[in-house]
């Protein structure tokens, strides 16, 4: 591949609704530049950008991948990201490498909840935007109308700079609106061919020119004061004024054309190469110099020091480690040592290569504004900057989303629990969206991730990747127990056998730990040396193991104060394991006296959705036992702050996606531990004893 200057460069970013033809635009642009000479389609898994197993068996983008292209001496890197909710942290990466989100939107469903998030997204990070309006070959299409919806959906920033003529079954091509050039689709030679406009549209053409200027003008004082004087401007003054807005995010140019028969890609790449901004023309990139914590702005400039970020990892068993990165500043060399600023450490760079979904073309150098890959290197992970020996600057880290479902990894075999650890930390190098833990208390491992899909893509990948079988259930819930009331008790163990006996015998008083902490608390107030000293630490020792398991259904047991205040000995039989034994006896006893309750964890959740599904999410959180504490208001949605028990949240993800077709969020973090219903409790004791028998 030869070598492109950053002015001779366009990043392009797919988005949008999961289902809008974003990889099939992807495909179509790879094969009307000849990047590709086959057209490949999702139902038959052959796409360059969905190329892995997982994403060929569901037929949908999993992950975030590059592809790159070449027309009329500019190359074009197109990142095609999944539209799934799950997957939202590809996303993320996938928009750090970036100079236009090009969102993608369906002719006959219009926008969707996947155009409004992949508009925020894209706000968030204040990036410049385009729409394409796909699919206006099919039925119900309706070009004029989706547009409409745009402008009032996203204000009137949003200008057509292409026309579709005809539509549905008769879309046969499209007008570019500035340079008033038509072009009709050729069946038989599968290309465009240049015509003239419809007289039918030709006034549609007009008026959406006269809105291109219009919205040019007002980004720039002196087109303005053009305009206003001569009521018109020049193709290239609007060309000038369409990438000067489009990269501060002032105008947003539509598109139009259907992907899967090619009507119209043509000359969307045209527009892609004449309105889209290269990365010369992008407002500043966020740094920071870490030797004083200043705020730095960077721009892309091949002339100045290198400096790259790594938006991406890809974990691959046979080959290794992948890193995926856009270069910032200078340009990237094979054998040069470059220095990752967040680990503190030095580099070699060694085999670099462009992507083109898994196929990797060699190069020996990458400059400024390109994406790229460099594999096998030791320290360095995504969101790390990498730059020249020393240097002090670094980018801002990608933002990730906190899980928000768990569940528990269990191996098929028992043999496999080390590979599932293994497999699991080489994935969340690929995929920092999902944490994994321990819980001692059950010994199982627990993956954390976006969602249902999210996980059940995990363990796939554990599968074909490093060829571990799991089982994916419920993680089981921490319920402890505790003590209500006071209770004074003995515990006594005499025990003949002929020589030595054993012989302990102890009074404790067992209450609720009034400090607010939970781990037990011991007081000895042993007088007159009724319990010897030696044997004291037996007791409390006896005591600590106890609290591991409560009476009433074994959970371990918080909040508890136990004081040792008498007892009796024997001179030749008593022994620290006679008084562990007696302590455990006065512990059994005094819990069942004391009336042991259940609790069980509290989380504190925030949830943010429309003012429309207000109702609805409070309906569903007093179903789940759950009280709400409080509302607020942020960026047009309402957020519901609540307490709900853990045990009614495993699948809570799903259920608020349901409720609000995904367009409500939620947080949520541990709060405390709180008495179970008596209505809870004996399901709880039920399940807690079915398992004991399932593991006997």
């Amino acid at each position: 591949m030869k070598k492109y200057s950053t002015k001779h460069l366009r990043n392009v970013g797919i988005i949008g609704h999961s289902g809008s033809g974003k990889t099939t635009l992807t495909e179509a642009i790879l094969y009307y530049t000849k990047a590709i000479d086959r057209f490949g389609k999702i139902e038959d898994g052959n796409t360059v950008s969905d190329y892995d197993t997982e994403e060929k068996k569901r037929k949908i983008s999993l992950s975030t991948s590059v592809v790159s292209c070449e027309h009329n001496d500019v190359k074009i890197n197109l990142v095609d990201m999944p539209g799934y909710f799950d997957f939202i942290g590809e996303t993320m990466e996938g928009l750090r490498a970036i100079d236009i989100a090009m969102i993608v939107v369906s002719g006959v469903s219009g926008i969707q909840v996947g155009t409004e998030k992949s508009w925020n997204y894209v706000n968030k990070d204040n990036l410049p935007r385009a729409f394409y309006v796909n699919k206006l070959d099919r039925e119900n299409s309706d070009f004029g109308k989706v547009l409409e919806e745009l402008k009032q959906k996203f204000g009137i920033s949003v200008v057509p700079v292409q026309y579709p003529i005809g539509k549905e079954n008769d879309f046969r091509g499209v007008v570019n609106v500035i340079s008033r050039k038509a072009r009709i689709f050729d069946n038989k030679s599968k290309s465009m061919i240049e015509a003239d406009i419809p007289e039918d549209i030709l006034e549609k053409v007009d008026e959406c020119k006269n809105m291109i200027m219009e919205a040019v003008a007002e980004t720039d004082e002196e087109l303005l004061d053009k305009y206003f004087n001569e009521g018109t401007l020049s193709d290239e003054d609007i060309y000038t004024g369409l990438i000067n807005g489009c990269s501060k995010g002032d105008v947003v140019p539509v598109m139009c054309g259907s992907a899967l028969t090619g009507i119209g890609i043509e000359t969307l790449i045209e527009d892609i190469i004449e309105c889209f901004p290269s990365p010369e023309n992008l407002e500043l990139v966020n740094a920071k110099n870490i030797k004083d914590d200043s705020e730095l702005s960077v721009r892309i400039n091949e002339r100045e020091p290198f400096s790259a970020f790594v938006f991406k990892t890809i974990a691959d068993p046979f080959v290794g480690k992948l890193s995926l990165f856009r270069v910032i500043t200078g340009k990237l060399k094979s054998d040069m040592t470059v220095y990752n600023v967040k680990k503190n450490k030095n580099e070699k760079i060694g085999a670099m290569y462009f992507l083109k979904g898994k196929q990797q073309i060699p190069t020996s150098e990458i400059t400024a504004g390109d994406l790229g890959a460099v594999a096998k290197l030791q320290f360095t992970n995504t969101g790390d900057t990498l730059c020249y020996p020393q240097s002090s600057i670094m980018f801002e880290d990608i933002s990730f989303p906190q899980p928000v479902i768990s569940m528990a990894v269990l191996p098929k075999s028992k043999n496999d629990e080390d590979k599932i650890l293994s497999g699991l930390n080489k994935l969340i190098e690929e995929d920092p969206t999902f944490k994994i833990s321990r819980d001692i208390e059950n010994a199982e491992a627990i993956i954390s991730g976006l969602g249902e899909t999210h996980i059940d893509v995990i363990s796939c990948k554990l599968k074909s990747k490093f060829g571990v079988e799991v089982v994916l259930q419920e993680p089981k819930v921490p319920y402890r127990e505790t003590v209500k009331k006071t209770s004074d008790v003995q515990g006594k163990h005499k025990k003949q056998s002929g020589g030595h006996g054993q012989y302990g015998d102890v009074k404790i008083k067992f209450e609720p730990r009034s400090d607010g902490e939970d781990n037990l608390e011991f007081v000895d107030k042993v007088v007159g040396g009724v319990v010897p000293r030696q044997y004291i630490p037996a007791v409390e020792k006896g005591l600590r193991e106890c609290v591991n398991h409560g009476v009433l259904a074994g959970y371990p047991v918080i909040r508890l104060k136990a004081t040792l205040h008498d007892g009796s000995y024997h001179p030749v039989d008593s022994s620290e394991m006679a008084f562990k034994v007696a302590a455990s006896l006065a512990y059994k006893k005094g819990l069942l006296e004391a009336e042991p309750i259940l609790l069980e964890p509290i989380e504190h959740v925030e949830i943010s959705v429309p003012e429309y599904y207000m109702g609805d999410i409070i309906g569903d959180i007093n179903k789940k036992r759950g009280r709400v504490l409080g509302m607020e208001s942020s960026e047009g949605q309402q957020i519901i702050i609540a307490e709900i028990p853990q045990a009614e949240m495993f699948k809570y993800a799903t259920d608020l996606r349901s409720m609000t077709q995904a367009r409500g969020d939620f947080t949520m973090r541990f709060e405390r531990y709180e008495e179970v219903p008596s209505s809870e409790v004996n399901k709880v004791i039920e399940n807690k004893n079915k398992v004991k028998i399932k593991q006997e």
